[in-house]
């Protein structure tokens, strides 16, 4: 499926949830939406990670040569990044329980 026939799909599905009650009332449209919005925030927070780690990366060489400030930012980053670490592996349950609904 291209990117685009996903993003329809989306536009779609959210059109249907929004004009009917089906996320209220059924249980595995609930755990199927929660899942797709799992899956997206884990999406972004990689993406953040991986921002997060070229920035360290670029930053770590000039740190080595003594510059104090960008060793502050060197551990706000890292902070930062096990920040987002620790949400990823909850948001990892999340969507590990909700896989197991979709099988009983």
């Amino acid at each position: 499926m291209t990117d685009t026939e996903k993003k329809v799909m989306v536009r779609l599905c959210t059109k249907i949830l929004a004009e009917t009650e089906l996320y209220e009332m059924d249980m595995e449209v609930r755990n199927l939406v929660d899942w797709v919005c799992v899956l997206e925030q884990m999406k972004e927070n990689n993406n953040k990670i991986r921002s997060l780690t070229g920035e360290y990366k670029q930053i770590e060489s000039e740190c080595r040569e003594g510059i104090g400030e960008k060793l502050e930012r060197m551990k706000k980053l890292c902070e930062e990044r096990n920040s987002l670490y620790e949400k990823q592996n909850d948001l990892k349950g999340q969507r590990e329980k909700l896989e197991r609904s979709f099988a009983r």
